[in-house]
């Protein structure tokens, strides 16, 4: 067996294989370097599907173009954080934020409203000019204020608007804490609103921010292993992948599912 070849003497869940559209593990980097991005590639490039330049980290950060090409050589799309765009369209400079999406040689952008007040309009008028301009589009819905809850009705209402304007992911508010959006303060899953989306008829389209282990292990006992989770760090991207697999105990299950875990939700 060669060094990069994995062993096969156990029964293991399917999983798909890049280039994904289902079982997406969406990465959020909070400020890596080039050094970093290299180490994680060369064991987990094949785990990862989109790379997320957090909040505004590409805009201070001139090692990005580098750090773009690196993970394009290793089919990882790489995307903006929604933030950025939300201050740009605070500022009045969306078509700068486009034209520095497009030079850089971003494959995605966010479209988020979670940290500003932008109007339900004008957030489907970003998603439709970010499609136009040949962005992948990955929409946010959920506030990180954890004040503003919306209900399932209103959650429902927007991932499905949005996935009507042209996003091709549902990116499900859960920040880096884990602890706003589909969560409560304690990091607890709303299950009112997971069963709400998950019953969508674009529930094809979700990635759950699932930044903490316990809300990925449920995530996956909940829909299999090609559940869509986003926000994972570089460091757990490993750990991420053998929770997908049942190799931990946490989601050791999967192993004896004989009914094959994850039909509930609708696949690509």
């Amino acid at each position: 067996m060669s060094a990069d070849q994995l062993p096969t003497f156990l029964d293991l869940p399917a999983r798909s294989t890049q280039p994904r559209t289902t079982g997406i593990t969406h990465i959020l980097d909070k400020g890596s370097t080039t050094a970093d991005i290299r180490a994680i590639l060369t064991s987990a490039a094949r785990y990862i599907d989109i790379w997320k330049f957090g909040f505004g980290t590409s805009y201070v950060d001139p090692a990005v173009p580098a750090k773009i090409a690196l993970l394009k050589a290793a089919g990882i799309k790489t995307c903006t954080g929604g933030t950025l765009l939300e201050i740009a369209w605070l500022r009045g400079r969306v078509d700068g934020f486009f034209e520095f999406a497009a030079e850089r040689g971003f494959d995605c952008v966010e479209v988020s409203d979670g940290a500003t007040d932008i109007p339900f309009h004008d957030k489907l008028a970003l998603i439709e000019r970010a499609n136009a301009l040949g962005f992948e589009v990955l929409s946010e819905i959920g506030s990180k204020d954890p004040t503003k809850r919306l209900s399932s009705a209103e959650w429902v209402s927007q991932l499905e608007t949005d996935a009507q304007a042209g996003a091709r992911w549902i990116v499900i508010e859960g920040r880096e804490s884990g602890t706003v959006g589909l969560y409560d303060e304690y990091g607890k899953i709303r299950n009112d609103i997971l069963h709400a989306i998950t019953r969508s008829r674009f529930a094809n389209k979700l990635i759950f921010e699932a930044p903490q282990r316990a809300q990925q292990a449920f995530l996956i006992r909940e829909f299999g292993p090609e559940v869509n989770l986003g926000n994972i760090l570089l460091g757990d991207v490993i750990s991420l992948e053998t929770l997908r697999l049942g190799l931990r105990a946490d989601t050791l299950q999967l192993l004896t599912d004989a009914d094959g875990v994850g039909a509930r939700l609708v696949h690509a």
